[in-house]
């Protein structure tokens, strides 16, 4: 008898996988560094945007805080600027869902599975987000760190706060989606059947998406629903190269 179990949940990413607002994410940081001395031109800017590149799909706070790791004042005041400024060009501007993802989001809840939505933005961002959104008809669940007792990815805690929360009985019944090695690590260390790297143009290489424990590597979030409700589930859960 096959063991596969049918995915019940799926925990997507927010910002660059299911919201293409990477650029006004990374305008805010560096405004939130400029504060602090670190200002573009700089061998200084140039070193940060690296880390803030290589630290993507983590907490805000925490992506300060190794920009900043000696002065936990230092990294909270720019984790507060940042907020502010990506709070102001959201209600300047708006924001835009990836292309596609409506779609997607019905078909897989259209098939009875549970969808949520984890960031690394505080609650009250992500509060704000999802007003302008509008998708709270569309989604079962949104969580920051914060619900999730403050550890976000990529420890597996805010999957696992969904999987209790929705009251999922298996964690094979789960499948992450991100387009971050930080979302792949926290996808397996949960336990969850489908990890699934999401190539963006201002995501992680699929080189970083299988190092970080991908099961799968897609070139579209358009190709998840396919993926997840594949009738040969066996066959579409053995790892693949990008579909």
């Amino acid at each position: 008898m096959s063991d596969i179990v049918p995915i019940k949940l799926v925990c997507l990413d927010l910002a660059g996988t299911t919201v293409g607002d990477i650029a006004t994410v990374e305008r805010a940081v560096a405004e939130a560094i400029a504060t602090q001395g670190i200002v573009p031109g700089t061998g200084a800017y140039a070193r940060a945007m690296v880390h803030v590149h290589r630290s993507r799909g983590q907490p805000e706070i925490d992506i300060f805080r190794g920009l900043f790791p000696d002065n936990e004042a230092r990294a909270q005041a720019a984790n507060l600027t940042f907020e502010r400024a990506y709070e102001g060009a959201l209600e300047r501007s708006g924001l835009t869902p990836a292309p596609g993802v409506l779609e997607v989001l019905d078909k897989l809840r259209g098939s009875d599975i549970r969808l949520a939505l984890l960031t690394g933005f505080s609650r009250t961002t992500l509060g704000r987000v999802l007003g302008i959104l509008g998708w709270h008809d569309k989604i079962d669940l949104a969580i920051s760190p914060e619900d999730a007792g403050g550890r976000g990815r990529p420890w597996p805690d805010m999957v696992l706060h969904a999987v209790l929360r929705l009251g999922i009985p298996d964690v094979r019944q789960v499948a992450v989606a991100g387009d971050s090695e930080s979302h792949m690590l926290a996808g397996r260390r949960a336990g969850a059947a489908l990890v699934t790297g999401i190539l963006t143009t201002s995501g992680h290489s699929r080189e970083r998406l299988l190092q970080g424990g991908a099961t799968h590597i897609l070139r579209s979030l358009d190709d998840l629903p396919e993926l997840i409700l594949s009738d040969d589930l066996g066959s579409a859960r053995t790892p693949a190269s990008a579909r």
